[in-house]
């Protein structure tokens, strides 16, 4: 993602402050240490006075000073190990500690973004689009059945057990999910269920309807100048664990829009990174507005699951004008 100066500023800060709370944590356990371990202070300071007096030989031309102040860092370390352990305390309770071990708390790994920091990125992006509200109301947790009868119940109920598997294994499969059918039969709400279940279990996820998607991208387009902007955004729509495409077949039908979403597809299927799209048109519809080469790899790369019943929305909408 392409960030302003403040959003990156404000992911920086949370790295400055998980490093303080880590700095603080581990002179809390060493403070705990040196009162409670006997022996372990005059170690950790004998490290020092070591340092020191191997360094006066090295400076002397001892060609051996280097070699032995290796041996005796190496025995002190494990006198001290021995001692937390004897203290029934993990031998590594003083090592540094770090939120993500990968880039140590920096938010890079040899100057490329961690995948902490991605992933830092895309849920300030969805706090600040008030997503991240839409996903505390809309999950499994809070879904309901209560909207169907009969024989549309059990479609919904069919749907969203294939929908809480498919949240649980696309991230190994590299699986896709096809949602259709008629308007407001619940296909927007399975699809921010999965994505909230995607993103609290730790993958990226990138959630677009098609028309903000698919003007996002021509917005970008033709200005040199958000050339870095369109950049950032195809490298996190080809590569993010998780993409979701809601209401396709909204956006304007444009050759432009046809090539993206073509491109889209293509790049993704070829990573072989997941992907969600609800759509409200029939296969038939679908095939005749985006043709052989989109339908054919929708058909033989994605899991179809088709929604029937009444429209939630208008259903809901009357209760609250009789109240």
């Amino acid at each position: 993602m392409a960030l302003t100066n403040t959003q990156y500023n404000s992911i920086m800060r949370l790295y400055e402050q998980r490093q303080t709370k880590n700095r603080h944590l581990r002179d809390e356990r060493l403070h705990y240490v040196y009162n409670h371990v006997t022996g372990y202070r005059n170690l950790d300071e004998s490290v020092a006075t070591l340092s020191v007096a191997q360094g006066k030989k090295m400076l002397n031309g001892d060609l051996n000073a280097l070699s032995e102040l290796k041996e005796r860092l190496h025995k002190l370390t494990s006198d001290k190990r021995k001692l937390l352990c004897d203290a029934g305390l993990p031998f590594d309770y003083l090592d540094p500690i770090f939120d993500c071990p990968d880039c140590q708390d920096t938010g890079y790994v040899n100057g490329i973004k961690c995948h902490c920091f991605r992933q830092a990125e895309i849920e300030l992006l969805y706090q600040q689009s008030n997503l991240k509200e839409v996903l505390e109301k809309e999950n499994f947790n809070t879904l309901s059945f209560d909207f169907f009868q009969g024989e549309d119940l059990a479609t919904f109920q069919t749907a969203v057990k294939r929908c809480q598997d498919f949240a649980h294994t696309f991230s190994h499969s590299g699986s896709n999910l096809f949602l259709y059918g008629t308007v407001g039969t619940g296909k927007t709400f399975l699809s921010n269920c999965i994505a909230r279940e995607s993103i609290e279990s730790g993958h990226s996820v990138i959630y677009f309807s098609a028309s903000s998607l698919f003007d996002t991208l021509s917005r970008n387009a033709f200005d040199f100048k958000n050339q870095e902007t369109l950049d950032y955004l195809y490298n996190d729509l080809y590569n993010c664990d998780l993409l979701v495409i809601d209401d396709l077949g909204t956006e304007q039908h444009t050759p432009y829009n046809v090539s993206r979403l073509f491109t889209c597809l293509n790049e993704r299927l070829i990573r072989r990174k997941s992907m969600i799209i609800s759509t409200n048109l029939s296969l038939p519809d679908l095939k005749e507005r985006y043709q052989e080469r989109i339908f054919s790899r929708i058909t033989s790369n994605f899991e179809f699951c088709k929604l029937t019943g009444p429209d939630i929305r208008m259903y809901k909408k009357r209760l609250t004008n009789r109240k």
